[in-house]
């Protein structure tokens, strides 16, 4: 038994090692040695039931919220844990809660349903008193009192609000509605407009869809320090090209024309203003455009993914280049107008924002933290600046305050009463991710997380001493825990019991790289028997991701796509899952080598693992083999299958097919301009080859596809026929690049298995 050392929260791990909230995650009735099947993946709650939802401290740290829905996700309740007491309830009732929360089937349009996901919208926020909760009920604001049990709707205008903020005081509420910032009284109901110009070509505040999806920026307004003023981004997208999403199920189509920046496209022009939070002028910020000030203008090369506060009358703002080579931190002087950089940093790779990229700001109002790929690996930094003259020069490195081979995967709390900064990290094994600490001078290096797996931390405020943990690993499901900072952990959801299943544990690959000497992890899964396998041989199944900003093998619990080997290897395929170079997590010398030039590395790499494999594992049936993937790994598909002759069938789903095609942000970060590389574009996209195709494909498409646009499929349809190519076409009407759905999904995976069963099958 652990001894709970962090006094004030023993009562919470006594009570919550008796009691706990997870419904969804009950074990199961079913009958020992189920056989799983899509209809079991798809099912609403899959096989590990429903997680938790929308996890959240009040800002006092007294409480952890979380959203728990039934399988279905349509009833559910908002619970939470008292650290005080240990006692968990439900905050607000199931009735309440579909009101001010409806379940995202409540969203029919499948775009705005996979945003909604995709991009974490939260469901409620909650007050800076710690007594209120913001809900946003389809558009339309509540604000619901803790003490009452009661809600009041604070808007009711036909156009939908979005991204709410509370101002730090909390008596008002800002939104974006029809591009456009607005700010309201809670008492007294006032509402005023704050910007006025926007548009569907002007964005004040708003974030568009290339920024959201490449630059992971997710809110582009904030509140200053004492509540006076907002700071926010102006996004001019009239040069940005259309691309036009059709419905064709009515009878009279409809067609959508979304704003969206192919390679080479003008990029969304943005401008940074301060303007007064009760209405007036806005202060643009533009700038002098000498050596070491700000200067945006009207310059579509300039992208700027984060800025903020960084006490009153003073922001800052990063600043990328297009190619994303470069990156600058800005302090801004509202009341002048002066700018100073204050940090900047260049590489001969490129500035991923992922969560790797992380500005923090301490509350001593003279330091910040900074990781960077600069000594190789993702890294944090410790800089400092003059707190009495903060543009009087650039930022000094103060320490580093990890290092080795390894990488921080993001800063997760800062506790400088401590003097501690808690983050994840893979140190140890490039397949996992735990939390850790470090001392702000580099001392005290330690582990906090016990369990070898994959952890994502939710910390609350440094006083509470205490984190929500969602862990998993390769063969344990996940479960989600209230954790002190010392990795004392009490579950309060766990997963329904898979034992039922008899799941076939992946085998843990190492192979070596195309270069000879870079290790290659990976997983394989082997059948014992199955109707694929003759003579004791099994066909093989290679089913990577392969692209930048991504790890695929992972010590942790697979998703729907993955657990649908378990399917795969009952039939008697082997299934085979190899991280390439180029890929996330590895440090910069293992991601480099695809710079200017896709698909090349990555099947060198893919090759020589397969090789590895047949000539480790003889009951491989290398004649016998296939090869699949989903957006990047449908690309990959298409290439190999252009590329290698050693693949009889193959299944590419929502492919790029021409890199032209894809968006300006994540296509230019790796590939650079296209009139600067064309090679490397013409290269690099399956469309051109497509007389080089071998082996039997199969690709499949969601009409409705906002990211990887059904036009690459279109074109490499044509190309194919030109080609006299014989192939098959899967389209899914309305649905996006997750082709989302029960209906769709098991449809869509009976389509792959079959492929792979009437292609791989033994010879008779």
């Amino acid at each position: 038994m652990k001894t709970c050392r962090v006094s004030f929260l023993c009562p919470l791990f006594l009570t919550l090692s008796l009691f706990a909230q997870p419904q969804a995650g009950q074990p199961s009735s079913s009958p020992p040695g189920q056989k799983l099947t899509i209809e079991d993946l798809f099912a609403e709650g899959g096989i590990t039931g429903r997680l938790p939802e929308d996890i959240k401290w009040s800002p006092d740290g007294a409480k952890v919220s979380y959203v728990q829905r039934d399988d279905s996700g349509e009833h559910g309740a908002l619970y939470y844990i008292d650290l005080a007491t240990g006692k968990s309830a439900v905050l607000v009732s199931s009735e309440k809660l579909a009101m001010l929360a409806p379940s995202a089937n409540s969203t029919k349009d499948e775009r705005q349903k996979e945003a909604m996901q995709r991009y974490a919208v939260a469901a409620y926020h909650w007050s800076p008193d710690s007594k209120h909760l913001l809900f946003d009920s389809l558009g339309q604001l509540w604000l619901y009192s803790l003490e009452t049990g009661t809600a009041v709707q604070l808007t009711t205008s036909a156009d939908a609000a979005s991204d709410p903020k509370f101002s730090p005081a909390g008596e008002r509420v800002a939104y974006i509605r029809k591009h456009d910032l607005f700010v309201r009284a809670i008492k007294s109901g006032q509402e005023d407009a704050l910007t006025r110009t926007g548009n569907d070509n002007l964005l004040n505040g708003e974030v568009d869809w290339v920024y959201r999806e490449e630059l992971y920026t997710r809110s582009n307004y904030f509140w200053s320090p004492d509540g006076r003023s907002i700071a926010f981004l102006e996004m001019n997208q009239k040069e940005v090209p259309h691309y036009p999403i059709s419905d064709w199920i009515p009878t009279h189509p409809t067609v959508d024309m979304m704003k969206y920046p192919k390679a080479g496209d003008p990029n969304p022009l943005v401008r940074l203003g301060v303007i007064p939070a009760n209405g007036g002028k806005v202060k643009w910020i533009s700038g002098g455009g000498n050596e070491g000030e700000l200067a945006l203008g009207n310059d579509p090369n300039v992208l700027i993914p984060r800025f903020g506060w960084v006490h009153e009358g003073l922001l800052w703002a990063m600043v990328l280049n297009r190619v994303q080579d470069r990156l600058d931190i800005y302090f801004v002087d509202v009341q002048s107008g002066k700018s100073k950089r204050v940090f900047h940093e260049t590489t001969d790779a490129w500035i991923d924002m992922h969560p790797q990229i992380d500005f923090e700001l301490l509350s001593s109002g003279d330091r910040f933290l900074w990781t960077s790929w600069s000594d190789g690996h993702y890294h944090i930094y410790l800089y400092q600046f003059d707190k009495q003259n903060p543009l009087a020069g650039e930022a000094k490195r103060v320490s580093q305050l990890t290092k080795g081979d390894w990488e921080v995967e993001g800063l997760d709390g800062v506790d400088e009463s401590a003097g501690l900064v808690y983050f994840t990290a893979n140190e140890g094994d490039w397949r996992q991710a735990n939390v850790y600490a470090v001392a702000l001078d580099g001392t005290n290096f330690h582990r906090v997380s016990k369990e070898n797996g994959t952890h994502g931390p939710n910390f609350g405020p440094a006083k509470t001493k205490a984190y929500v943990d969602t862990y998993s690993a390769l063969t344990t499901p996940p479960s989600v825990s209230l954790c002190t900072t010392e990795g004392v952990c009490a579950p309060f959801w766990r997963s329904r019991n898979v034992d039922v299943y008899h799941l076939i544990a992946p085998r843990p690959v190492e192979f070596k790289a195309a270069d000879g000497t870079t290790p290659l992890l990976g997983t394989l899964l082997l059948p014992e028997d199955g109707p694929m396998m003759a003579k004791g041989k099994a066909p093989l199944i290679v089913n990577p991701y392969g692209g930048p900003g991504a790890q695929y093998v992972r010590d942790a619990w697979s998703n729907e796509r993955q657990l649908f080997d378990q399917i795969l290897v009952r039939q008697g395929f082997a299934v085979l899952k190899v991280d390439n170079r180029g890929m996330a997590n590895r440090g910069k010398a293992f991601a480099l080598p695809i710079k200017n030039h896709l698909g090349l590395v990555e099947l060198a790499d893919q090759m020589a693992a397969v090789q590895q494999a047949l000539e480790q594992y003889p009951q491989l049936d290398g004649s016998r083999m296939g090869f699949w993937g989903w957006s990047y790994g449908g690309y990959f598909t298409l290439y190999t299958m252009e590329k290698a002759h050693a693949f009889k069938a193959g299944v590419s789903v929502a492919p790029v097919t021409d890199w032209r095609n894809y968006d300006s942000i994540y296509t230019e970060r790796y590939l650079g301009l296209p009139g600067d590389n064309d090679e490397g574009y013409h290269n690099s996209s399956p469309v051109n080859f497509a007389a080089d195709l071998h082996g039997n494909l199969l690709e499949v498409h969601g009409t409705s596809d906002d990211n990887v646009h059904l036009q690459n499929t279109i074109q490499m349809t044509n190309a194919l026929v030109n080609a006299g190519k014989p192939f098959q076409l899967m389209l899914y009407p309305r649905k996006t690049h997750s082709i989302a759905g029960k209906a769709a999904r098991i449809d869509l995976f009976r389509r792959i298995e079959d492929h792979f069963e009437q292609n791989l099958a033994p010879v008779k």
